[in-house]
């Protein structure tokens, strides 16, 4: 990198706060007070990310009479789910092709399930009044190297042969500089119905009015600190109380499970982003993107991209971040050598935005597990349920990871229930220093992969036969 360029770019992050731009927000509502005392309950929902809060919502919208109470160990969307990029896909499987790999027998219930999940966010978007920029705008996933090119279109050809093509469109080089103008595209497959996009931060605070406007009684600031039986209830304690229910969620994911066997299933990986200024009409009429589309590249390490409801951009991914341990710190959250990296990635993409200003850069943790797709299962004779492993795909498939988890807990036999990806778990990460050694490997074997037309070598060929991976 030259010296001229890296002066370049990093004076574009000279004015960036090191906080979320979505958090960054005055109207981000007040917490509510921390729990003091005692409580009880028919459920206890640990956990104020979008998880809990679709858990507490549906429990309520399925059964006004049911006592919910939702703790919360910071504020509602503090963490992941008000950090994202705020891309709502209807995927639950980490997209399709991960789907495919490991259910091929269900991946056409998975798909429509799915497809009903974000049709169902849509709905109470509208129905619960959420202010968060909800856009049904769909996806590009872009190619930026002739190889990946070619693996788009054979990938389309498949999924045609499969019959999971519907609202999907390969565009060539020309098509998809039609849709976003970037001189780095050669191709493109759009997804014109599967996603949607949000301001995630808002979508948590919306959630947050509706669980409460509902009845559900939410304590912020009041970690959940242990989990025991208690006759016949669940009886967990927080630094001024405790909660005694007949059942409990788990939608604590990135953070220790409450259940500790369930915790060698995930690691934290930290993944970071930028936000630009408001482009002006000028600026975004230099590249197009008049459908507002969210994008992301082809490569194993990605990039994910979007327009704001005021016309930023959003830029993030690349880098996937473990600390060794598995360690959660807020120190984590600002990487300037990842920053840097991503603003020299974003004006090679856009060099038609030189001068642009960043005003925003963060990061977060996101828990990642093998299969890179959430998994579910219940604990204390089904007393208490969880779901965790999202991989950075959570802002829909929370949603139905919540109806997984309350199902669970009824005892119910769904179709949801039913599906493998319930029933059985990933593979879980082997202890330190295992974990961390394999996780580099990966990292450095996907970083090769990309600089040599993709071609995965012997430890990722290895990964790809036992279902194991590493993701963000």
């Amino acid at each position: 990198m030259a010296p001229s360029a890296m002066t370049r770019w990093t004076t574009s992050l000279s004015e960036a706060r090191p906080v979320p731009f979505w958090l960054d927000d005055p109207g981000r509502p007040h917490p509510e007070p921390a729990l003091t005392g005692a409580e009880t309950c028919d459920l206890l929902v640990v956990g104020g990310g979008y998880s809990g809060l679709w858990t507490a919502l549906i429990a309520k919208e399925r059964d006004p009479q049911r006592d919910v109470v939702l703790l919360e160990g910071r504020e509602a969307g503090w963490a992941a789910s008000g950090r994202n990029g705020g891309f709502c896909a209807a995927s639950l499987t980490h997209g399709l092709a991960n789907g495919v790999a490991r259910w091929p027998d269900e991946i056409h219930k998975l798909q429509e399930l799915g497809a009903r999940n974000l049709d169902e966010i849509e709905k109470a978007v509208a129905r619960h009044s959420l202010d968060c920029d909800f856009e049904r705008t769909g996806e590009i996933d872009v190619a930026t190297e002739t190889y990946q090119a070619f693996e788009l279109r054979d990938w389309y050809e498949e999924t045609v042969r499969r019959g999971l093509a519907e609202d999907t469109e390969f565009l060539d080089a020309e098509a998809v500089r039609e849709q976003v103008d970037s001189p780095t595209f050669v191709a493109g497959l759009y997804d014109r119905r599967g996603v949607a996009l949000v301001h995630p931060a808002k979508l948590a605070w919306g959630l947050k009015r509706a669980c409460l406007r509902l009845g559900v009684r939410i304590y912020e600031h009041t970690p959940a600190l242990t989990l025991k039986p208690y006759g016949a209830v669940m009886a967990v304690r927080t630094p001024y109380g405790r909660v005694r229910a007949r059942r409990v969620a788990l939608g604590t994911n990135i953070f220790p499970n409450l259940v500790k066997r369930v915790r060698s299933y995930t690691v934290p990986v930290y993944d970071y982003a930028l936000m630009t200024e408001p482009l002006s009409p000028d600026r975004l009429a230099s590249i197009g993107w008049n459908e507002r589309q969210g994008l992301g590249d082809s490569a194993n390490q990605f990039h994910y991209f979007r327009l704001s409801a005021d016309n930023r951009i959003l830029w993030g991914g690349y880098d996937a971040i473990y600390s060794y341990g598995g360690r959660v710190r807020a120190e984590y959250d600002d990487r300037p050598e990842t920053y840097a990296k991503l603003a020299g990635h974003f004006f090679g993409c856009f060099p038609q935005l030189e001068g642009v200003r960043f005003t925003h850069a963060w990061g977060g943790a996101i828990d990642t597990c093998s299969r890179f797709s959430a998994f579910f299962g219940t604990a204390y004779r089904e007393r208490v349920a969880y779901a965790a492993g999202y991989t950075g795909l959570g802002v829909g498939a929370t949603r139905f990871g919540a109806e997984v988890m309350l199902d669970l807990l009824a005892g119910e036999r769904t179709e949801r229930t039913e599906l493998e990806m319930v029933r059985k778990k990933p593979l879980p990460f082997p202890p330190e220093p295992f974990a961390w050694t394999g996780i580099a490997l990966t990292k450095w074997s996907l970083a090769r992969a990309d600089a040599h037309d993709g071609r995965r070598n012997l430890w990722l060929k290895t990964m790809d036969r036992l279902g194991l991976g590493f993701d963000s």
